[in-house]
């Protein structure tokens, strides 16, 4: 037959065939495989699930040997040229790229729905003035949900879209609330007159009633990476999000779980990583030393490689280009010729060449984002405001996938067997 696999066991000599759809075999067919019939029946073992498809989606397709990264088809490298963040987020949650008509009515609802409630931001008040601000959104997002209880209709379409314009629209208003709580600063109340990222801008930096001189480099800077970063299939935190989601819990709730997996150090971290590495580094004398120290296994090269990548990840190539245009308006930043030499010198390199060691998208963000005079503590949030689009598309899309069901992982039990309980006064 041709789309199967013929499966031998060895132990029992009993040969099987397996449907194969999509390059795929589904898990529950290898449980028929057993030596004896009242055995479970064979399971698969995949830490970190490296190989094991957990859905079907058509929202974002990544070749990872090719360096290929497309949104519902269409190529990130046009998307991030000619497109904007809300046009790009219409399309992530949606499906297709909007009409003229459909888009005024798109960036209308995101903008009357910009402004939280009063207790929400009382409630952001009582933080700490150190707290951390991506701690902050995470716990705000989940407060969000007792402000909706209609968002636990899940099930209804309308409904669900609903909470989708709330969460697009709010995010960027906690995010600027966090960061102005860390400065010490009072909070900024959206503008309605500005777009997506403009507002957002302007509600980070805008002091007491003067409006803010929004620099066109900055605003298209910002746009770019928010789109590189609204969505990368299916991470550690969209994972997350269709996991909480899987239980039929409201999209505040699963939203602010993938952003918790988004706090990770191995997830949103990294840029942090990159500039700290820089840092150390100092001086684009001390790089040759600092390739050796990497070789030597002393120290790891941060913002090169990719769980997905074994080629230049095609988003690292177009922040690459932003940056240069923000530094343009805010001047060189000393780091960018260290980071650049190391760069140059990981691609010719055989030790990094040989292990498709390229650059990814954390190594050039955090720069942009230092340059813009934003602090490292903001860098995850600055991830979360875009990603949370990618997590909705996501949610929305498992929703409607009638083959799913509550998730749960088997595991492979190594414990101790039955054994009987022995009282205290017993016990040696």
């Amino acid at each position: 037959m041709a789309d199967t696999l013929t499966i031998t066991d060895n132990r029992t000599g009993k040969t099987y065939e397996i449907p194969v759809e999509n390059d795929t075999i589904r898990a529950m067919d290898l449980r028929q495989i057993k030596v004896q019939e009242s055995d479970f029946g064979l399971m698969t073992y995949d830490p970190g699930y490296t190989n094991t498809a957990s859905c079907k989606s058509r929202i974002t397709f990544i070749d990872g040997d090719e360096g290929i990264l497309e949104y519902r088809g269409y190529p990130i490298e046009q998307l991030a040229e000619q497109s904007s963040f809300s046009e790009v987020a219409y399309l992530l949650v949606h499906g297709e790229l909007p009409t003229r008509e459909q888009m005024e009515t798109w960036e209308a609802s995101i903008r009357m729905h910009t402004v939280v409630h009063e207790n929400i931001k009382r409630q952001m008040e009582e933080f700490r003035y150190d707290a951390h601000p991506m701690g902050m959104m995470i716990s705000t997002i989940a407060a969000l949900s007792t402000f909706y209880p209609d968002a636990k209709q899940v099930d209804c379409q309308q409904n669900r879209m609903l909470q989708i314009t709330r969460l697009i629209a709010k995010v960027p208003t906690l995010a600027a609330f966090c960061y102005r709580h860390s400065q010490g600063h009072p909070y900024n109340y959206p503008d309605n007159q500005l777009g997506y990222t403009e507002n957002f801008l302007s509600m980070l930096f805008k002091m007491n009633d003067n409006p803010y001189p929004l620099l066109p480099a900055f605003v298209q800077a910002l746009d770019v990476l928010f789109i590189l970063h609204a969505d990368h299939e299916q991470n550690c935190s969209a994972s997350v999000m269709r996991a909480i989601g899987s239980s039929d819990a409201d999209p505040y709730s699963a939203l602010a779980g993938a952003a918790a997996a988004l706090y990770g150090p191995l997830h949103g971290g990294a840029n942090e990583a990159v500039l700290k590495m820089l840092n150390e580094i100092g001086n684009v004398s001390n790089v040759p030393k600092f390739i050796e120290r990497c070789k030597a296994g002393e120290v790891r090269l941060m913002g090169f490689g990719h769980r997905v990548y074994k080629s230049y990840d095609p988003r690292a190539k177009i922040i690459k280009r932003t940056a240069d245009a923000v530094f343009e308006v805010t001047g060189r930043n000393p780091l960018l010729d260290i980071a650049l030499e190391l760069e140059r010198i990981a691609l010719e390199d055989e030790y990094f060449v040989k292990r498709r060691l390229y650059p990814n998208v954390d190594f050039y963000s955090g720069l942009i984002y230092q340059a813009m005079g934003l602090p490292v503590t903001m860098f995850p949030v600055l991830f979360a405001i875009p990603r949370a689009v990618g997590w909705l598309a996501q949610w929305n899309e498992l929703v409607e996938d009638k083959e799913q069901r509550i998730q749960r992982p088997r595991q492979i039990y190594l414990g101790h067997g039955r054994r009987d309980f022995v009282p205290t006064s017993a016990r040696p």
